[in-house]
């Protein structure tokens, strides 16, 4: 039987990423967002590190359900910019900008740098919760660069304008199954999912 877990976000985009994993995984999972997350008061990312916001977002929601409940935090850290945008990735250009305003907010900032000097790292922090109890807390980073300017169509965030070497291609340029197999997002999935099977 499979386990049902919430994930804590409204974000359909993260949900359908995660289901794919998880499809593929041994652990039976019946992955679904947040009924009302929407509407629920939010929780306040203050903390310094993903790994703290993950788990501090975590521990809260799980406390409205009795299934346990994963919560991500992740962003973009531009070494040259003294790790910004970091933990203020989704607010860096203002709580109610698009990703096409951060985006041309981090251009501008590096307008100029050139080389090693665009080298940048998406990081994600997985934490999963149950009834207010902290079950794991997982992190995994993906390395690449800041291209001059945006590429492809898919993905979501910084996606078109983060470059990734090992396959020539923007994030917004890979297919779901090559994001799934190198993002940020998709290692930490799969290591989360390696050590689910002895906690549901």
């Amino acid at each position: 039987m499979a386990a049902k877990v919430f994930l804590a976000s409204s974000n359909r985009g993260k949900l359908t990423e995660f289901r794919a994993l998880a499809k593929d995984s041994l652990v039976l999972l019946e992955l679904e967002l947040l009924p009302g997350f929407d509407s629920l008061p939010p929780f306040e990312e203050t903390a310094p590190t993903f790994a703290e916001n993950s788990l501090g977002k975590a521990l809260y929601y799980s406390r409205l359900t009795l299934d346990a409940v994963i919560a991500d935090d992740s962003g973009l850290t531009v070494p040259s910019l003294g790790g910004r945008p970091g933990v203020h990735s989704a607010r860096y250009a203002g709580p109610d900008a698009t990703s096409a305003q951060r985006m041309e907010k981090l251009l501008g900032e590096m307008n100029g740098q050139e080389g090693k000097e665009r080298a940048a790292y998406f990081v994600c922090a997985l934490s999963i919760a149950r009834q207010n109890r902290a079950l794991a807390v997982i992190t995994a980073r993906t390395d690449g660069e800041i291209l001059q300017e945006q590429r492809g169509a898919g993905g979501f965030g910084y996606d078109p304008i983060f470059y990734f070497p090992p396959l020539d291609k923007a994030f917004a340029e890979l297919t779901a199954e090559e994001k799934n197999q190198h993002s940020h997002r998709g290692k930490a999935f799969r290591r989360l999912l390696a050590v689910l099977s002895d906690m549901l």
